[in-house]
Protein backbone atom coordinates (compact mmCIF):
# COMPACT_ATOMS: atom_id res chain seq x y z
CA UNK A 1 0.00 0.00 0.00
CA UNK A 2 1.64 3.14 -0.90
CA UNK A 3 2.56 6.23 1.52
CA UNK A 4 -0.25 8.79 0.51
CA UNK A 5 -3.01 5.67 0.98
CA UNK A 6 -2.15 5.75 4.68
CA UNK A 7 -2.11 8.00 7.66
CA UNK A 8 0.88 9.01 9.11
CA UNK A 9 0.79 7.47 12.32
CA UNK A 10 0.86 4.21 9.82
CA UNK A 11 3.47 5.59 7.74
CA UNK A 12 6.10 5.33 10.83
CA UNK A 13 4.88 2.04 11.86
CA UNK A 14 5.83 1.05 8.23
CA UNK A 15 9.55 2.71 8.62
CA UNK A 16 10.07 1.08 12.02
CA UNK A 17 8.91 -2.12 10.84
CA UNK A 18 10.62 -3.18 7.52
CA UNK A 19 11.67 -2.33 3.84
CA UNK A 20 9.00 -4.34 1.79
CA UNK A 21 12.15 -5.19 -0.99
CA UNK A 22 14.69 -6.73 1.54
CA UNK A 23 12.37 -8.01 4.55
CA UNK A 24 13.57 -6.56 7.27
CA UNK A 25 14.78 -3.60 9.16
CA UNK A 26 18.26 -2.53 8.98
CA UNK A 27 17.85 -1.04 12.21
CA UNK A 28 19.51 2.52 11.45
CA UNK A 29 20.01 4.56 14.49
CA UNK A 30 18.29 7.36 15.19
CA UNK A 31 20.31 7.95 18.22
CA UNK A 32 23.41 7.70 16.39
CA UNK A 33 21.82 10.61 13.95
CA UNK A 34 21.44 12.76 16.42
CA UNK A 35 24.39 12.18 18.62
CA UNK A 36 26.78 12.61 15.95
CA UNK A 37 24.70 15.55 14.26
CA UNK A 38 24.68 17.31 17.37
CA UNK A 39 28.00 16.86 18.15
CA UNK A 40 29.74 17.70 14.67
CA UNK A 41 27.18 21.25 14.53
CA UNK A 42 28.41 22.09 17.91
CA UNK A 43 30.28 25.57 18.52
CA UNK A 44 32.78 23.18 20.02
CA UNK A 45 33.97 22.40 16.36
CA UNK A 46 33.79 25.90 15.03
CA UNK A 47 32.08 25.28 11.72
CA UNK A 48 34.41 22.30 10.48
CA UNK A 49 36.32 24.24 8.37
CA UNK A 50 39.45 22.35 7.10
CA UNK A 51 42.99 23.25 8.21
CA UNK A 52 42.04 24.32 12.00
CA UNK A 53 41.26 23.36 15.04
CA UNK A 54 37.45 22.01 14.61
CA UNK A 55 39.11 20.10 12.02
CA UNK A 56 41.43 17.97 14.74
CA UNK A 57 38.03 17.22 16.54
CA UNK A 58 36.51 16.75 13.84
CA UNK A 59 38.67 13.97 12.63
CA UNK A 60 39.16 12.66 16.65
CA UNK A 61 35.66 12.33 16.77
CA UNK A 62 35.51 10.41 13.39
CA UNK A 63 37.72 8.05 14.26
CA UNK A 64 36.46 7.27 17.37
CA UNK A 65 33.02 6.94 15.95
CA UNK A 66 34.30 4.34 13.12
CA UNK A 67 35.94 2.35 15.57
CA UNK A 68 33.08 1.93 17.94
CA UNK A 69 30.50 1.02 14.68
CA UNK A 70 33.47 -1.77 14.23
CA UNK A 71 34.95 -0.43 11.39
CA UNK A 72 38.81 -0.79 10.25
CA UNK A 73 41.42 1.38 9.19
CA UNK A 74 40.79 2.09 5.55
CA UNK A 75 44.16 3.59 4.86
CA UNK A 76 46.91 0.67 4.68
CA UNK A 77 46.31 0.53 8.66
CA UNK A 78 45.39 4.37 9.09
CA UNK A 79 42.06 6.04 9.59
CA UNK A 80 43.25 9.03 7.03
CA UNK A 81 44.46 9.89 3.84
CA UNK A 82 45.94 13.22 3.66
CA UNK A 83 44.73 15.97 1.67
CA UNK A 84 46.95 18.74 0.39
CA UNK A 85 45.98 22.31 0.28
CA UNK A 86 46.89 25.85 0.00
CA UNK A 87 44.73 28.53 1.61
CA UNK A 88 44.73 32.01 0.70
CA UNK A 89 43.15 34.96 2.35
CA UNK A 90 42.86 38.05 0.90
CA UNK A 91 43.19 41.30 2.31
CA UNK A 92 43.50 44.92 1.40
CA UNK A 93 41.31 44.47 -1.19
CA UNK A 94 40.62 47.54 -3.25
CA UNK A 95 37.06 47.92 -4.98
CA UNK A 96 36.59 46.69 -8.33
CA UNK A 97 36.73 49.65 -10.26
CA UNK A 98 35.48 50.59 -14.07
CA UNK A 99 36.62 53.64 -15.55
CA UNK A 100 36.33 54.80 -19.45
CA UNK A 101 33.17 54.15 -21.76
CA UNK A 102 29.85 55.94 -21.07
CA UNK A 103 29.26 58.38 -17.62
CA UNK A 104 30.95 58.09 -13.94
CA UNK A 105 33.11 55.36 -13.44
CA UNK A 106 32.08 52.75 -10.84
CA UNK A 107 33.51 50.88 -7.79
CA UNK A 108 32.39 48.36 -6.66
CA UNK A 109 32.96 47.52 -2.80
CA UNK A 110 34.30 44.26 -1.46
CA UNK A 111 31.43 42.07 0.26
CA UNK A 112 28.15 44.19 -0.21
CA UNK A 113 28.62 44.56 -4.24
CA UNK A 114 31.51 41.53 -5.67
CA UNK A 115 33.29 39.02 -4.26
CA UNK A 116 37.02 38.18 -5.48
CA UNK A 117 39.24 35.67 -4.69
CA UNK A 118 42.54 34.26 -6.39
CA UNK A 119 43.18 30.28 -7.71
CA UNK A 120 46.65 31.61 -8.13
CA UNK A 121 49.18 30.53 -5.61
CA UNK A 122 51.00 34.45 -5.04
CA UNK A 123 51.13 36.67 -2.36
CA UNK A 124 50.07 39.68 -4.73
CA UNK A 125 47.14 39.98 -7.17
CA UNK A 126 46.73 42.53 -9.01
CA UNK A 127 44.71 43.84 -12.34
CA UNK A 128 44.78 47.35 -13.69
CA UNK A 129 43.33 48.74 -17.01
CA UNK A 130 42.18 45.37 -18.29
CA UNK A 131 39.60 45.59 -21.04
CA UNK A 132 36.09 44.27 -20.50
CA UNK A 133 34.20 41.54 -22.58
CA UNK A 134 30.89 39.99 -21.74
CA UNK A 135 31.22 36.45 -23.12
CA UNK A 136 27.70 35.35 -22.49
CA UNK A 137 27.21 31.78 -20.72
CA UNK A 138 31.04 31.16 -21.05
CA UNK A 139 30.40 27.95 -22.81
CA UNK A 140 32.76 26.37 -24.90
CA UNK A 141 31.02 22.85 -26.25
CA UNK A 142 32.00 21.72 -29.93
CA UNK A 143 30.00 18.61 -28.86
CA UNK A 144 27.33 21.01 -28.90
CA UNK A 145 27.88 23.36 -31.46
CA UNK A 146 28.27 25.87 -28.79
CA UNK A 147 31.04 28.72 -28.38
CA UNK A 148 30.51 31.60 -26.81
CA UNK A 149 34.51 32.34 -26.91
CA UNK A 150 34.39 32.37 -30.96
CA UNK A 151 35.88 35.32 -32.61
CA UNK A 152 37.22 36.86 -30.00
CA UNK A 153 40.70 37.11 -28.00
CA UNK A 154 40.06 37.52 -24.53
CA UNK A 155 44.03 37.21 -23.12
CA UNK A 156 45.05 39.75 -20.71
CA UNK A 157 41.37 41.17 -20.15
CA UNK A 158 37.92 40.92 -18.05
CA UNK A 159 35.61 38.58 -19.01
CA UNK A 160 31.76 38.93 -17.60
CA UNK A 161 29.60 36.05 -17.62
CA UNK A 162 26.05 34.67 -17.20
CA UNK A 163 25.01 31.83 -14.65
CA UNK A 164 23.71 28.56 -15.19
CA UNK A 165 22.97 27.60 -18.91
CA UNK A 166 21.34 29.59 -21.94
CA UNK A 167 18.36 27.47 -21.62
CA UNK A 168 17.93 27.21 -17.67
CA UNK A 169 14.00 29.51 -18.11
CA UNK A 170 12.76 26.69 -20.39
CA UNK A 171 10.15 24.27 -18.33
CA UNK A 172 10.79 21.43 -20.39
CA UNK A 173 14.06 19.11 -19.80
CA UNK A 174 14.69 19.64 -23.62
CA UNK A 175 17.18 22.26 -25.15
CA UNK A 176 20.84 22.31 -26.33
CA UNK A 177 21.83 22.29 -22.61
CA UNK A 178 19.02 19.90 -21.48
CA UNK A 179 16.20 22.52 -21.03
CA UNK A 180 15.97 23.69 -17.19
CA UNK A 181 17.97 20.74 -15.83
CA UNK A 182 21.24 22.36 -15.10
CA UNK A 183 24.58 20.68 -17.01
CA UNK A 184 28.08 20.99 -15.77
CA UNK A 185 28.57 24.01 -17.88
CA UNK A 186 26.40 25.93 -15.92
CA UNK A 187 28.14 25.39 -12.99
CA UNK A 188 30.78 28.28 -11.81
CA UNK A 189 33.51 25.88 -11.38
CA UNK A 190 33.43 25.62 -14.71
CA UNK A 191 32.92 29.63 -16.03
CA UNK A 192 36.44 29.78 -14.30
CA UNK A 193 37.56 26.86 -15.54
CA UNK A 194 37.08 27.56 -19.06
CA UNK A 195 38.04 31.68 -18.75
CA UNK A 196 41.28 30.20 -17.66
CA UNK A 197 41.65 28.02 -21.21
CA UNK A 198 41.27 31.02 -22.97
CA UNK A 199 43.77 33.10 -21.23
CA UNK A 200 41.47 35.62 -19.30
CA UNK A 201 42.88 37.70 -16.33
CA UNK A 202 39.87 38.32 -14.45
CA UNK A 203 36.87 36.20 -14.78
CA UNK A 204 33.62 37.92 -13.29
CA UNK A 205 30.03 35.77 -13.04
CA UNK A 206 26.96 37.76 -12.58
CA UNK A 207 25.20 36.79 -9.38
CA UNK A 208 21.46 36.20 -9.93
CA UNK A 209 19.61 34.59 -7.41
CA UNK A 210 17.15 31.95 -9.58
CA UNK A 211 19.71 30.36 -11.55
CA UNK A 212 22.51 31.05 -8.99
CA UNK A 213 20.09 28.68 -7.13
CA UNK A 214 21.15 30.76 -3.81
CA UNK A 215 21.54 34.59 -2.74
CA UNK A 216 23.72 36.94 -2.48
CA UNK A 217 24.26 36.68 1.13
CA UNK A 218 25.11 32.76 0.47
CA UNK A 219 27.75 34.35 -1.92
CA UNK A 220 28.75 36.91 0.35
CA UNK A 221 29.53 34.03 3.46
CA UNK A 222 31.61 31.23 0.73
CA UNK A 223 33.83 33.55 -0.98
CA UNK A 224 34.98 35.92 1.73
CA UNK A 225 37.26 34.82 4.53
CA UNK A 226 40.34 31.68 3.79
CA UNK A 227 39.46 30.37 0.68
CA UNK A 228 41.03 26.88 0.04
CA UNK A 229 42.39 24.96 -2.92
CA UNK A 230 44.06 21.88 -3.70
CA UNK A 231 47.81 22.30 -3.39
CA UNK A 232 49.70 21.30 -6.30
CA UNK A 233 52.61 22.13 -8.57
CA UNK A 234 52.66 25.11 -10.43
CA UNK A 235 50.68 27.03 -7.56
CA UNK A 236 47.64 27.08 -10.24
CA UNK A 237 49.53 30.10 -12.08
CA UNK A 238 47.61 28.65 -15.15
CA UNK A 239 44.33 29.84 -14.01
CA UNK A 240 42.74 33.60 -13.95
CA UNK A 241 44.92 36.12 -11.78
CA UNK A 242 41.49 37.06 -10.69
CA UNK A 243 37.67 35.58 -9.91
CA UNK A 244 34.91 36.68 -8.11
CA UNK A 245 31.13 37.56 -8.73
CA UNK A 246 29.18 40.74 -8.59
CA UNK A 247 25.64 42.36 -7.84
CA UNK A 248 23.32 42.01 -10.87
CA UNK A 249 22.21 45.56 -10.37
CA UNK A 250 26.12 46.36 -10.15
CA UNK A 251 26.55 44.49 -13.99
CA UNK A 252 23.91 46.38 -14.66
CA UNK A 253 25.19 49.54 -14.38
CA UNK A 254 28.21 48.26 -16.02
CA UNK A 255 26.55 47.20 -19.02
CA UNK A 256 25.33 50.84 -19.65
CA UNK A 257 28.80 52.43 -19.16
CA UNK A 258 30.03 50.05 -21.96
CA UNK A 259 26.93 51.37 -24.48
CA UNK A 260 25.06 48.23 -23.79
CA UNK A 261 21.42 47.28 -22.94
CA UNK A 262 21.61 44.50 -20.08
CA UNK A 263 18.31 42.78 -20.70
CA UNK A 264 19.10 42.96 -24.36
CA UNK A 265 22.58 41.22 -24.63
CA UNK A 266 21.31 38.57 -21.95
CA UNK A 267 18.57 37.38 -23.93
CA UNK A 268 21.07 37.60 -27.01
CA UNK A 269 23.49 34.99 -24.82
CA UNK A 270 20.88 32.35 -24.72
CA UNK A 271 21.06 31.65 -28.87
CA UNK A 272 23.44 29.74 -30.43
CA UNK A 273 25.88 32.11 -32.36
CA UNK A 274 26.21 34.55 -29.72
CA UNK A 275 28.96 36.70 -30.37
CA UNK A 276 31.05 37.72 -26.96
CA UNK A 277 30.87 41.86 -26.88
CA UNK A 278 33.43 44.06 -25.61
CA UNK A 279 32.20 46.89 -23.90
CA UNK A 280 34.49 49.60 -25.91
CA UNK A 281 36.59 51.65 -23.76
CA UNK A 282 35.90 50.01 -20.49
CA UNK A 283 38.50 49.06 -18.18
CA UNK A 284 38.46 46.89 -15.15
CA UNK A 285 41.29 47.53 -12.03
CA UNK A 286 41.47 45.38 -8.16
CA UNK A 287 43.99 44.56 -6.71
CA UNK A 288 44.49 42.73 -3.11
CA UNK A 289 47.38 40.87 -1.02
CA UNK A 290 46.97 37.02 0.22
CA UNK A 291 48.44 35.63 2.97
CA UNK A 292 49.40 32.06 2.24
CA UNK A 293 49.08 28.80 4.47
CA UNK A 294 50.02 25.26 3.26
CA UNK A 295 48.74 22.20 5.28
CA UNK A 296 47.14 18.66 4.64
CA UNK A 297 43.53 18.77 5.30
CA UNK A 298 42.31 14.83 5.93
CA UNK A 299 40.19 12.34 4.32
CA UNK A 300 38.65 10.00 6.55
CA UNK A 301 38.30 6.15 5.53
CA UNK A 302 36.91 2.98 7.48
CA UNK A 303 36.06 -0.03 6.06
CA UNK A 304 34.29 -3.24 6.19
CA UNK A 305 36.38 -6.00 4.70
CA UNK A 306 34.36 -8.13 2.31
CA UNK A 307 34.97 -12.22 2.49
CA UNK A 308 35.03 -13.73 -1.35
CA UNK A 309 35.97 -10.82 -3.30
CA UNK A 310 38.17 -8.65 -0.78
CA UNK A 311 39.16 -6.41 -3.81
CA UNK A 312 36.34 -5.24 -4.80
CA UNK A 313 34.72 -1.94 -3.13
CA UNK A 314 31.22 -0.51 -2.54
CA UNK A 315 31.70 3.48 -1.48
CA UNK A 316 29.19 5.77 0.98
CA UNK A 317 30.81 9.03 0.59
CA UNK A 318 29.60 12.29 2.52
CA UNK A 319 31.79 15.58 3.88
CA UNK A 320 32.59 16.08 6.75
CA UNK A 321 33.55 20.11 6.32
CA UNK A 322 31.68 23.03 6.42
CA UNK A 323 32.57 27.18 6.37
CA UNK A 324 34.09 27.34 9.82
CA UNK A 325 33.42 31.08 11.16
CA UNK A 326 31.60 32.96 8.38
CA UNK A 327 29.91 36.67 7.80
CA UNK A 328 28.36 37.45 11.34
CA UNK A 329 24.76 37.38 11.48
CA UNK A 330 22.73 38.00 15.08
CA UNK A 331 25.83 38.24 16.37
CA UNK A 332 26.71 34.49 15.50
CA UNK A 333 29.62 34.15 13.43
CA UNK A 334 30.21 30.59 13.08
CA UNK A 335 28.63 28.16 10.26
CA UNK A 336 27.63 25.19 11.86
CA UNK A 337 26.61 23.18 9.20
CA UNK A 338 24.19 20.96 11.08
CA UNK A 339 22.20 19.81 8.10
CA UNK A 340 25.10 20.56 5.40
CA UNK A 341 26.60 18.22 6.75
CA UNK A 342 26.48 17.18 9.71
CA UNK A 343 23.76 15.03 9.34
CA UNK A 344 24.81 13.01 6.04
CA UNK A 345 28.64 12.48 7.97
CA UNK A 346 26.18 11.19 10.96
CA UNK A 347 24.39 9.10 8.18
CA UNK A 348 27.49 7.73 7.06
CA UNK A 349 28.39 6.34 10.61
CA UNK A 350 25.41 5.44 11.40
CA UNK A 351 24.61 2.87 8.17
CA UNK A 352 28.43 1.56 8.61
CA UNK A 353 27.00 0.40 12.43
CA UNK A 354 24.34 -1.24 11.00
CA UNK A 355 26.14 -3.10 8.02
CA UNK A 356 28.84 -4.35 10.47
CA UNK A 357 25.67 -5.69 12.65
CA UNK A 358 24.31 -7.67 9.53
CA UNK A 359 27.69 -9.20 9.11
CA UNK A 360 30.31 -9.12 6.72
CA UNK A 361 29.70 -9.07 2.98
CA UNK A 362 31.50 -10.45 -0.36
CA UNK A 363 32.95 -6.74 -1.57
CA UNK A 364 34.57 -4.84 0.67
CA UNK A 365 32.48 -1.55 1.97
CA UNK A 366 34.29 1.61 2.23
CA UNK A 367 33.25 4.35 3.99
CA UNK A 368 34.70 7.51 3.13
CA UNK A 369 34.10 10.77 4.82
CA UNK A 370 35.91 13.83 2.75
CA UNK A 371 37.55 17.01 3.01
CA UNK A 372 36.82 20.61 1.85
CA UNK A 373 33.70 19.78 -0.27
CA UNK A 374 32.64 23.48 0.24
CA UNK A 375 36.00 24.55 -1.34
CA UNK A 376 35.23 22.35 -4.33
CA UNK A 377 34.81 19.12 -3.90
CA UNK A 378 38.33 19.35 -3.06
CA UNK A 379 38.87 16.29 -1.01
CA UNK A 380 36.98 13.83 -2.74
CA UNK A 381 38.40 15.28 -5.85
CA UNK A 382 41.92 14.26 -4.43
CA UNK A 383 40.58 10.74 -3.56
CA UNK A 384 39.86 10.08 -6.84
CA UNK A 385 42.65 10.87 -8.45
CA UNK A 386 44.91 9.34 -5.76
CA UNK A 387 42.36 6.63 -4.62
CA UNK A 388 43.03 4.14 -1.95
CA UNK A 389 41.57 1.48 -3.68
CA UNK A 390 41.68 1.44 -7.37
CA UNK A 391 38.68 3.05 -9.21
CA UNK A 392 38.50 0.03 -11.63
CA UNK A 393 37.71 -2.11 -8.93
CA UNK A 394 35.40 0.21 -7.16
CA UNK A 395 31.87 -1.43 -8.09
CA UNK A 396 29.92 1.50 -7.19
CA UNK A 397 28.15 3.48 -4.06
CA UNK A 398 25.97 6.10 -2.34
CA UNK A 399 26.92 9.60 -1.75
CA UNK A 400 24.89 11.52 1.24
CA UNK A 401 25.03 15.19 1.79
CA UNK A 402 22.17 16.50 4.12
CA UNK A 403 19.33 14.19 5.14
CA UNK A 404 15.62 14.48 5.00
CA UNK A 405 14.33 15.92 8.21
CA UNK A 406 10.99 17.42 7.60
CA UNK A 407 9.18 13.90 8.06
CA UNK A 408 8.49 11.17 5.77
CA UNK A 409 7.40 11.80 2.54
CA UNK A 410 5.71 10.07 -0.54
CA UNK A 411 7.98 10.13 -3.11
CA UNK A 412 11.68 10.38 -3.67
CA UNK A 413 14.21 12.36 -6.34
CA UNK A 414 16.67 10.65 -8.42
CA UNK A 415 19.43 13.58 -8.28
CA UNK A 416 20.38 13.94 -12.06
CA UNK A 417 18.53 10.97 -13.30
CA UNK A 418 18.92 9.09 -16.42
CA UNK A 419 23.04 8.66 -15.58
CA UNK A 420 23.51 5.17 -14.69
CA UNK A 421 22.37 1.49 -13.92
CA UNK A 422 22.07 2.11 -10.23
CA UNK A 423 18.64 3.83 -10.46
CA UNK A 424 17.18 0.31 -11.85
CA UNK A 425 18.55 -1.20 -8.28
CA UNK A 426 16.70 1.71 -6.18
CA UNK A 427 13.50 1.99 -8.10
CA UNK A 428 12.70 -1.39 -7.03
CA UNK A 429 13.64 -0.26 -3.23
CA UNK A 430 11.74 3.11 -3.47
CA UNK A 431 8.53 0.82 -4.84
CA UNK A 432 9.00 -1.31 -2.71
CA UNK A 433 8.71 1.24 0.54
CA UNK A 434 5.51 2.32 -1.48
CA UNK A 435 6.90 5.20 -3.15
CA UNK A 436 6.90 7.02 -6.16
CA UNK A 437 9.93 8.27 -7.80
CA UNK A 438 9.52 11.95 -9.22
CA UNK A 439 11.51 14.43 -11.39
CA UNK A 440 13.89 16.76 -9.66
CA UNK A 441 11.77 20.06 -8.68
CA UNK A 442 14.65 22.40 -9.00
CA UNK A 443 17.03 21.03 -11.69
CA UNK A 444 18.46 23.74 -12.55
CA UNK A 445 20.12 24.38 -9.32
CA UNK A 446 22.45 21.38 -11.15
CA UNK A 447 22.70 19.43 -7.58
CA UNK A 448 24.55 16.73 -9.60
CA UNK A 449 27.38 18.90 -10.30
CA UNK A 450 27.37 20.07 -6.67
CA UNK A 451 28.62 17.33 -4.26
CA UNK A 452 31.18 14.61 -3.94
CA UNK A 453 29.82 12.09 -6.04
CA UNK A 454 30.32 14.25 -9.17
CA UNK A 455 34.39 13.36 -8.24
CA UNK A 456 34.08 9.68 -8.93
CA UNK A 457 31.26 10.27 -11.96
CA UNK A 458 34.25 11.93 -13.65
CA UNK A 459 36.72 9.31 -13.26
CA UNK A 460 33.76 6.54 -14.09
CA UNK A 461 32.35 5.55 -10.59
CA UNK A 462 28.95 5.05 -10.92
CA UNK A 463 27.56 7.19 -7.74
CA UNK A 464 24.09 7.79 -6.73
CA UNK A 465 22.58 10.45 -5.17
CA UNK A 466 19.27 10.53 -4.58
CA UNK A 467 16.60 12.58 -1.56
CA UNK A 468 13.29 12.74 -0.88
CA UNK A 469 10.91 14.80 -2.81
CA UNK A 470 8.52 17.56 -1.80
CA UNK A 471 5.34 15.21 -1.27
CA UNK A 472 5.71 14.85 2.70
CA UNK A 473 2.94 12.31 4.76
CA UNK A 474 2.04 15.22 6.49
CA UNK A 475 1.65 18.65 4.63
CA UNK A 476 1.76 17.27 0.57
CA UNK A 477 3.65 19.37 -1.85
CA UNK A 478 3.02 22.54 -0.14
CA UNK A 479 4.63 22.03 3.16
CA UNK A 480 7.92 20.16 0.91
CA UNK A 481 8.00 23.34 -0.72
CA UNK A 482 7.74 25.35 2.11
CA UNK A 483 10.78 23.65 4.71
CA UNK A 484 12.98 23.53 1.29
CA UNK A 485 12.41 26.63 0.65
CA UNK A 486 13.05 28.09 4.16
CA UNK A 487 16.12 26.29 4.25
CA UNK A 488 17.36 27.66 1.19
CA UNK A 489 16.53 31.19 2.20
CA UNK A 490 17.40 31.15 5.89
CA UNK A 491 19.72 28.52 6.74
CA UNK A 492 22.24 27.30 3.56
CA UNK A 493 26.00 28.54 4.37
CA UNK A 494 24.25 30.30 7.13
CA UNK A 495 25.05 30.41 10.94
CA UNK A 496 21.71 29.61 11.68
CA UNK A 497 22.37 25.99 10.12
CA UNK A 498 22.31 24.64 13.92
CA UNK A 499 20.89 21.34 15.64
CA UNK A 500 17.52 21.55 16.32
CA UNK A 501 16.21 18.77 18.85
CA UNK A 502 12.67 19.08 17.46
CA UNK A 503 13.82 17.89 14.45
CA UNK A 504 11.63 14.69 13.04
CA UNK A 505 13.95 12.06 11.77
CA UNK A 506 11.26 9.30 9.92
CA UNK A 507 11.86 10.92 6.62
CA UNK A 508 15.72 10.52 7.22
CA UNK A 509 15.31 6.81 8.64
CA UNK A 510 13.41 6.28 5.61
CA UNK A 511 15.80 7.02 3.00
CA UNK A 512 18.60 5.32 4.81
CA UNK A 513 16.93 2.42 4.73
CA UNK A 514 16.97 2.59 0.87
CA UNK A 515 20.95 3.43 1.02
CA UNK A 516 21.87 1.25 3.10
CA UNK A 517 20.00 -1.79 1.08
CA UNK A 518 21.46 -0.53 -2.09
CA UNK A 519 25.07 -0.83 -0.56
CA UNK A 520 24.00 -4.25 0.70
CA UNK A 521 22.82 -5.70 -2.94
CA UNK A 522 26.05 -4.06 -4.46
CA UNK A 523 28.49 -5.52 -1.60
CA UNK A 524 27.03 -9.16 -1.79
CA UNK A 525 26.29 -9.23 -5.41
CA UNK A 526 28.44 -10.25 -8.70
CA UNK A 527 27.15 -7.21 -11.10
CA UNK A 528 28.91 -3.89 -12.07
CA UNK A 529 26.43 -1.67 -12.46
CA UNK A 530 27.47 1.02 -15.64
CA UNK A 531 26.35 3.98 -16.87
CA UNK A 532 23.57 4.52 -19.21
CA UNK A 533 24.58 4.23 -22.86
CA UNK A 534 24.43 7.87 -23.40
CA UNK A 535 25.80 9.20 -20.22
CA UNK A 536 28.92 11.10 -20.08
CA UNK A 537 31.03 8.85 -17.87
CA UNK A 538 29.90 5.67 -19.85
CA UNK A 539 33.37 6.10 -22.38
CA UNK A 540 35.81 6.40 -18.91
CA UNK A 541 34.02 3.61 -17.04
CA UNK A 542 34.62 1.38 -20.12
CA UNK A 543 38.27 2.28 -20.58
CA UNK A 544 38.93 1.79 -16.75
CA UNK A 545 36.86 -1.31 -16.13
CA UNK A 546 39.11 -2.59 -19.40
CA UNK A 547 42.22 -1.55 -17.88
CA UNK A 548 42.91 1.32 -20.45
Amino acid sequence: MRLHMIAATAALALLAGCNKSSGKDPGISVDTLKQVTEKLSSDEFEGRKPTTAGEEKTVAYLIERMKAAGLEPGNKGSWVQDVPLVELDAKNVSPLSFTGGQGDAISLNYRTDMVISTYQVTPKTQIKDSDVVFVGYGINAPERGWNDYAGVDVKGKTVVILINDPDWETKELKGDFGGRAMTYYGRWTYKYEEAARQGAAAAIIVHNTEPAAYGWNVVQSSWTGPQLEQDAPGNHMDQSKAIGWIQQDAAKQLFAKGGQDYAKLVAAAKTKGFKAVPFAGVKASVSFDSNIRRQASKNVIGILPGTEKKDEYVLYSAHWDHLGRCEKVNNDDICNGALDNASGTAALIAIAEAQKKAGPTKRTMVFLAVTAEEAGLLGSKYYAENPVFPLSQTVGGVNMDGVNLNGPAKDFVFVGVGKSELEDLMKKLVEGEGRTVVPEPTPEKGFYYRSDHFSFAKLGVPMFYGESGEDLVNGGKEAGKKAADDYTENRYHQPSDQYDAKWDWTGAIQDLNLFYWLGRQLADGDTWPNWYKDAEFREIRDKSRAGK
